[in-house]
């Protein structure tokens, strides 16, 4: 017994949450769980509000639902971390599939909500498909794009358009217009830096300029939303306007944990409006810090990423920080009115359950994209630039 007491393994060999630890990006994983934990926070100091106003008995429900999906969301983030690049892609067309299968069977028998038809009810849940199609479509697009670099003959371009057009013309049925500008901006960052021709992506800005006006057109609510962003007194702008006055209460310090009084009035407090809550609450030290968080994740993945010697993960691991960088900006810009309402929520913060699953899935598969490998080439700083550049 002495002598296998004394024996000791192997570091390698030590445990294998111990290899995880020592090859995954311990920044982006730290920043994504501290975001996790200030979103139970602020969800805690939502939550009251919210229940009272939609009704229900217990104060805490959104709280108490909120760390269920945190709980999740970071055993996904996990989960999908120790994928290898393969892996990742394999679980990016698996989700790809079934987030497109969802999203038609949406269409026909799905739960509509404020007009819109973009949520699967399951019990006393909801999901919306389209928060797990976003990473999938840009993992998928980055590994067309790399078999392009490889083979200049690979119809990268055309299969690529083919898998983006799809879920755009099922966000425009649902209809869902700012996820399907978010995912046009992650799409065409990697469409960008793969170094695809400029004929491509004139002719993608020419359609994406006149596909706006279409939608303008076409959406009674976005001409509502624009013209209210445009002109503030002849369009609807409740929500923006208790926001700004959520922000400016709040001044340096806050109100205080709880003491916030706007979140009373403001119908989507504990979601898309969480921002100005913890505005409010906490102050100019909550709302800055938590944009200087989203500055650190994105500049950080963005770093790893180009540092990435194969074309694939650099590609995936680049729109998949871009795509989280977007959707933490629109909501932002939206709380602060500097741009039209978007119904964006904001990764790691906002409640709901399909929102952590779709920011948890982002960084899940961006961490297993950008893991050290043993006999990875990193580029160790002395970065050459992204693909194509």
């Amino acid at each position: 017994m002495a002598m296998l007491a004394s024996v000791r393994l192997p570091r390698a060999e030590f445990t294998f949450i111990a290899d995880w630890w020592r090859t995954i990006d311990r920044p982006v994983v730290l920043i994504a769980a501290v975001l996790m934990t200030m979103g139970l926070v602020f969800s805690f100091a939502s939550s009251g509000a919210a229940t009272g106003r939609l009704g229900f008995s217990n104060e805490y429900f959104f709280v108490l639902r909120q760390a269920m999906f945190v709980s999740i969301g970071a055993s996904v983030v996990v989960a999908l971390s120790f994928l290898s690049p393969t892996g990742a892609r394999r679980a990016a067309a698996l989700f790809y599939l079934l987030a497109i299968a969802l999203m038609v069977y949406i269409l026909l028998f799905g739960h509509e909500a404020k007009g819109a038809q973009r949520w699967l009810r399951i019990g006393g849940f909801s999901f919306q498909p389209s928060e797990i199609l976003k990473p999938s479509l840009i993992v998928l697009a980055a590994w067309l794009f790399s078999k392009r670099i490889e083979n200049p003959s690979f119809p990268a371009a055309r299969i690529g358009m083919a898998l983006y057009v799809l879920p755009v013309a099922l966000l425009i049925a649902q209809p869902d217009i700012g996820q399907t500008g978010l995912l046009t901006m992650a799409f065409l960052t990697v469409f960008l830096i793969s170094g695809m021709s400029w004929v491509w992506i004139a002719a993608f800005a020419s359609a994406a300029v006149v596909g706006g006006g279409v939608l303008y057109f076409a959406f009674e609510h976005v001409q509502k939303r624009v013209q209210g962003f445009l002109n503030p007194e002849a369009g609807e702008t409740y929500q923006t306007d208790r926001a700004l006055d959520a922000i400016a209460a709040g001044d340096f310090l806050g109100r205080g944990p709880g003491e916030g009084e706007i979140k009373h009035f403001l119908p989507d407090a504990h979601t898309d409006f969480i921002y100005s809550v913890a505005a409010e609450e906490f102050g100019l030290i909550a709302s800055v810090g938590l944009v200087v968080l989203f500055c650190a994740l994105v500049v950080r993945g963005l770093l790893i990423a180009n540092r990435q010697s194969e074309n694939f993960p650099q590609l995936a691991a680049t729109g998949l920080f871009a795509l989280i960088g977007y959707q933490a900006a629109i909501n932002l810009a939206v709380n602060l009115n500097l741009m039209p309402a978007k119904g964006m929520t904001l990764p790691f913060i906002s409640y709901g359950g399909s929102s952590i699953l779709g920011s948890a899935v982002t960084i899940g598969l961006a961490l297993a994209l950008t893991r050290k490998r043993p006999g990875q080439d990193l580029r160790n700083g002395k970065s050459q630039g992204w693909v194509g550049w």
